[in-house]
């Protein structure tokens, strides 16, 4: 039998093949994993939806498979098995939606790291009632021909392609798609706008044919390391924001040495009651004030409709460092929350983000996002804005410094905050008085009583 990518979720019309856990000529069990696909922002390892053995992969590691595209052939003894796999994939058909698996949401904005992060759902949370009823499904459906597509009224492009469109002026729903399922590529917008190549595109537009980058020499001695799975998913998102937002970052210094000391004192209460208090839950109230004050800084830019969405939720992300990647799991709600209940969300986050265990929706829908380097060192950073947000944090070590008091040279702890923004909506002085507000509130902790 082909075994075909099930659809596991509204809105997710693709996936990457990040592993294959078994190889050709292997034979596998009914519900054992096969192999693990990353949607937009979950990884899903994906069972047999019967015993057999496995006669042909067909979707190689680090290939994008759309929904319904053949992954495997699988020899189960049926007649189907020998069969050769369509060229053209079957066109995605939803699961019923008490079928649908848990963990995996419908599509949303990404939450990139500086992005984003990427939560890995176990192989339990896709049950084989969803896989059988995704290939049924699949296998009924006539096979389509080239052309335009929509799913759910939307036409069916990459994000990347959309936004090509957007830069050169079509609109994308009068285009006509060859790719698979009618998918509207990017060869596609070219070809549809080379009879109009005298009309003068927008600034950073592409027209006409896309050169290839020329591969780089490698000397015997070099490693190669496939860009794939959660790095991709980093690159491109770091990219997007870098080519979409107007970065400027604004650096300060702040006298914590108040802070130090109230959050010494109130360690030993935090024990008392399970929770490990660090810094983070103190500069996140800050911030939540100072966002209160500047709501422009708690916002997002929609360029699909060129409108500046100010957030009225305060949901901090804290990029956290994980074997993968960086990932960026969400505390939720953090003006109704207290510091304590905070330090405890972000201890409990940090560590299933670690291990793997976060939920795809803790890793999304930020609103603003913090990035610490602690420890490690460094003077500061220029964080890379966790698009589409307009802002991010750095948060630096803190270090004894000589600072004037009163006229009088004195020991104090003292730490750098590095404020990135999208100047197409935050201008400088915005900014500023932004991170001065924060500065205030952190040289005196007593003020996030008022909070």
């Amino acid at each position: 039998m082909d075994f075909k990518l099930p659809d596991i979720g509204e809105g997710i019309h693709e996936g990457e093949v990040v592993k294959w856990l078994v190889k050709e000529g292997d034979v596998v069990k009914e519900d054992q994993p096969i192999v693990q696909v990353m949607t937009d922002k979950a990884t899903v390892e994906i069972p047999s939806p019967r015993p057999g053995r496995i006669a042909k992969i067909h979707a190689p590691e680090g290939k994008t498979a759309l929904v319904g595209s053949v992954l495997v052939t699988i020899d189960d003894g049926s007649s189907a098995a020998a069969a050769p796999a369509q060229a053209t994939p079957a066109a995605p058909r939803a699961v019923p939606a008490a079928a649908a698996p848990t963990g995996v949401q419908p599509h949303a904005p990404a939450n990139g790291p500086a992005a984003g992060g990427v939560p890995r759902v176990g192989p339990g949370e896709i049950t084989r009632e969803v896989v059988r009823a995704a290939v049924a499904a699949q296998a009924a459906v006539a096979q389509p021909q080239p052309g335009a597509r929509k799913v759910n009224g939307k036409v069916l492009a990459a994000p990347a392609t959309r936004k090509l469109a957007r830069e050169m002026g079509l609109q994308i729903d009068r285009v006509l798609g060859t790719g698979p399922n009618g998918r509207v590529t990017k060869d596609d917008l070219q070809k549809f706008a080379s009879p109009h190549a005298e009309r003068p595109a927008p600034a950073g537009a592409v027209s006409g044919e896309v050169p290839s980058p020329a591969p780089l020499v490698s000397s015997a001695q070099d490693e190669r390391v496939p860009l794939r799975g959660l790095r991709k998913i980093i690159a491109e998102a770091m990219h997007r924001s870098k080519s979409t937002a107007a970065h400027f970052t604004y650096v300060e210094e702040v006298d914590v040495t108040d802070l130090v000391a109230f959050r010494t004192s109130a360690k030993a209460v935090a024990e008392q009651r399970g929770v490990r208090l660090t810094y983070l839950p103190f500069i996140i109230k800050a911030i939540v004030a100072a966002l209160k004050q500047y709501p422009y800084v708690n916002a997002s830019l929609d360029d699909a409709a060129g409108e500046i969405l100010l957030r009225k939720s305060y949901h901090i992300g804290v990029a956290t460092a994980t074997d993968d990647g960086l990932m960026v799991p969400v505390v939720r709600d953090c003006d109704k929350k207290p510091i304590l209940q905070i330090a405890r969300e972000l201890d409990d986050l940090a560590n299933r983000t670690r291990a793997k265990r976060a939920t795809r929706d803790e890793l999304r829908g930020s609103t603003f996002t913090i990035t610490s380097l602690g420890s490690l060192g460094g003077l500061f950073a220029t964080p890379v804005i966790n698009y589409p947000e307009v802002a991010i944090m750095g948060v630096h070590k803190i270090m004894k410094r000589p600072w004037v008091v009163k006229d009088q040279i004195v020991i104090r702890d003292i730490m750098l905050l590095s404020l990135s923004l999208d100047h197409r909506v935050v201008d400088g002085a915005v900014g500023a008085q932004f991170m001065n507000r924060v500065v205030e509130i952190l040289q005196d902790p007593k003020l996030l009583l008022l909070e």
